[in-house]
């Protein structure tokens, strides 16, 4: 599955590291967490299997695999995604930004060969993040109550069904093969993985409760990036305070 990627913990060392740097959570601010008892539960149902699986071989790959290829190959797949980036970029209204990210894409395809050389990036085309479940929120959906997915980690209901989306612009679904199509998810999840070993103390070290910093990270996070950096702030949901 594409989303394999975000297993676990990934995608909230990401997301932590991005606000620390640049903004205070308002913790459990209008965070709606009704299945807390089931999350919490699945939350450490996925850290373990992490910790015993996913993490050693993280570190293999990060032991024998050169700094240069590791490079490469998560430029293959950032360029990869980059066409679900543009499709949304489209359903949002940013024409503008796909036009950029097209340029993008193209630029990293060819001369990049196959996007493992960002040229894009020194020639000023910065990568942009958007998926199906950000779409959806441009579109009026609310982001629902929050969810822990096993082995999809931290979600909320809207962007659960933004899953969907994300699956079918993923060009490695339409990889012909079971095997090359297992071995390229595969690869991308250990990348993925071995790239956050050195983030990850920053969520280890952020809070007692753990699982309450990444819940109120992750909404946090996602109401940003629907509104592109400038979500509404009201008295009910103070999604970021400017240090």
């Amino acid at each position: 599955m594409t989303q394999l990627r975000t297993v676990f913990r990934l995608g909230v060392v990401v997301m932590v590291l991005f606000m620390t740097g640049c903004a205070t959570i308002n913790q459990s601010a209008g965070v709606s967490d009704p299945l807390e008892g089931y999350n919490r539960a699945m939350y450490k149902f996925n850290d373990a299997v992490d910790t015993a699986v996913l993490k050693p071989v993280a570190r293999g790959y990060d032991a024998v695999v050169p700094a240069p290829i590791s490079q490469g190959v998560s430029n293959f797949f950032s360029n990869l995604n980059d066409i679900t980036v543009i499709i949304n970029d489209l359903f949002q209204g940013k024409f503008y930004q796909a036009y950029r990210d097209t340029h993008r894409f193209v630029l990293n395809t060819t001369v990049g060969v196959a996007g493992i050389f960002d040229v894009a990036s020194l020639s000023g085309f910065t990568k942009n993040n958007e998926d199906f479940g950000q779409t959806l929120g441009v579109w009026g959906a609310e982001p629902g109550a929050y969810v822990v997915l096993p082995f999809f980690g931290p979600r909320n209901v809207r962007d659960t069904f933004g899953l969907v989306g994300d699956m079918f612009t993923d060009p490695v679904m339409y990889v012909e093969g079971d095997d090359a199509r297992i071995a390229l998810v595969g690869t991308r999840v250990i990348d993925t993985r071995a790239n956050l070993l050195k983030a990850e103390k920053v969520l280890d070290q952020a809070a007692t409760d753990e699982y309450s910093y990444v819940r109120d990270a992750y909404m946090s996070r996602r109401e940003y990036l629907v509104f592109d950096g400038n979500p509404p702030q009201n008295d009910d949901f103070d999604v970021f305070e400017d240090e």
